[in-house]
């Protein structure tokens, strides 16, 4: 650290002399930094938003390369009865239901048991649908015990269990989880008295097909019915119809009585999809017009940030070529954006003519999906692929704007760092300029000094006579 007392012998203002010289050093180099960082802001912003508006395109033409959303089907027919949903199978058409019945699950009730009493000893092999366990029972058991060695077995995925008390004691209920006659509870018992079929013992908890019956039936286990319109009649051991009506499902909520009007099921073509998706991408594309025009403007009014930028021309060239080239369908069909009622105007901006679309999908929804998706395991995909690829070279992660915005945010790194140079060296400049000049003050101190002596000296000389004029 450099210690200066300006101008004590030259007289020299030498703190603002280093500070200037310094300050004519390093601001043209700071300016020099100041203009490449803004430079490389500006790159960096503009592109970023030319990205966000391509993807913004991409995603919307994306959302048409979805096979799944065309030619849906738009469903009436809903009511207190019936709820209802189609997919893409389903045919236009009309169609009554009748609501014959409900699925029930299988419910059957025991007979009273005093709740401290053992019920018997044995093992009982329950049963409903696909699923069946045994459970062991000690010669202690109570009906509760009982009861929850049902619920707790980790074999059972059918049957609930539960106990109801009434004026008479305990009666175990066994309740099946799902509807249908196929999932009947059977109970098979092996007594340890011999007897499986008495009422003593654990044989009075026995219910199985073969007719033993030493439990009540208070619910019996019913499919679902519905006819279909008047003649048609079909069973389900849910409430559920799924398929019954190709691409159709029914779910059955309510019985009909005799007096209640039928459900009427009406099946539509819903091709909004289209039209939607295409106002998106017109949308969408529209502003990336308009910011291109305004990031590569080079007119009276002003120059855009990207104004004869190869990657901005480069990429509205392609977009423009991908919209008015059409796609070959084989079989003699091909189709564009334009035969589809995308239209360009002359300053190059989308509108979509409805009437032509519409026209189009009536004429052949099939080509219009071929057209956007492409034919059913074909790799090379349809218009919307092909488009998102080509935007991809742009827009991916590793796309050629990411690689430009990287770089661009590497040099203002680099710029950082120059700065810390700049800093350092304008510093080592500061300490030499101080340090040459506090030697010069010294000197100059020094040769004042000896020039006081001197003249003092001469002026002490015999024979000098001192001008007091």
């Amino acid at each position: 650290m450099s210690i200066s007392f300006n101008g004590l012998g030259s007289g020299l203002a030498v703190s603002d002399i280093v500070d200037a010289l310094v300050n004519a050093e390093q601001a043209p180099a700071e300016a020099r930094l100041n203009t490449r960082e803004g430079n490389l802001t500006t790159d960096i912003s503009a592109v970023g938003a030319l990205k966000s508006a391509l993807e913004k395109v991409q995603t919307s033409m994306q959302i048409l390369g979805d096979s799944d959303k065309f030619q849906q089907r738009s469903t009436s027919g809903s009511d207190d009865f019936i709820s209802i949903s189609a997919d893409g199978e389903a045919q236009p058409g009309g169609y009554s239901v009748k609501v014959n019945n409900l699925a029930s699950e299988h419910k059957i009730l025991s007979k009273a048991f005093d709740s401290e009493a053992a019920v018997g000893e044995g093992t009982m092999t329950l049963a409903s649908g696909d699923n069946s366990f045994e459970i062991l029972v000690s010669d202690t058991a109570t009906l509760s015990e009982i009861r929850d060695a049902i619920n707790d077995s980790n074999d059972n995925d059918s049957i609930n269990a539960t106990i109801i008390t009434d004026d008479d004691g305990q009666h175990l209920v066994f309740s099946a989880k799902n509807s249908g006659v196929d999932n009947i509870i059977n109970i098979e018992v092996a007594d340890i008295d011999g007897d499986n079929t008495d009422l003593n013992g654990l044989s009075r908890l026995a219910f199985d097909l073969n007719g033993v019956k030493n439990i009540d039936e208070i619910i019996e286990a019913t499919d679902a019915s519905i006819t279909i319109d008047g003649s048609l009649t079909v069973s389900s051991s849910s409430n559920e119809f799924a398929g019954v009506i190709d691409g159709i499902t029914i779910t059955a909520k309510k019985s009909h009585d005799t007096d209640d009007d039928l459900s009427d099921i009406s099946v539509k073509e819903n091709n909004n999809n289209i039209k939607a998706g295409l106002n998106s991408f017109i949308e969408n594309y529209n502003e990336l017009l308009e910011l291109s025009k305004n990031l590569g403007a080079s007119s009276e009014d002003g120059v855009g940030v990207m104004a004869g930028d190869s990657l901005l021309r480069g990429v509205m060239s392609k977009l423009r070529s991908e919209i008015t080239n059409p796609i070959d369908l084989g079989d003699g069909n091909s189709l564009s954006l334009s035969q589809l009622g995308v239209e360009t105007d002359r300053y190059g901006v989308l509108t979509l003519n409805s009437e032509t679309l519409d026209d189009k999908i009536d004429a052949d929804v099939d080509l219009v999906q071929q057209f956007f998706v492409g034919n059913e395991g074909d790799d090379n995909g349809g218009f919307a692929k092909s488009f998102d690829e080509k935007l991809s070279f742009y827009t991916d992660s590793d796309g050629i704007i990411q690689n430009r915005i990287d770089s661009k945010t590497n040099q203002l790194d680099d710029l950082d760092d120059q700065r810390v140079s700049l800093a350092s060296k304008m510093e080592s400049l500061s300490s030499r300029l101080y340090a040459q000049y506090n030697a010069m003050d010294l000197l100059v101190a020094s040769l004042n000094n000896t020039s006081s002596y001197v003249q003092a000296q001469l002026e002490n000389m015999p024979g000098v006579v001192r001008d007091n004029s």
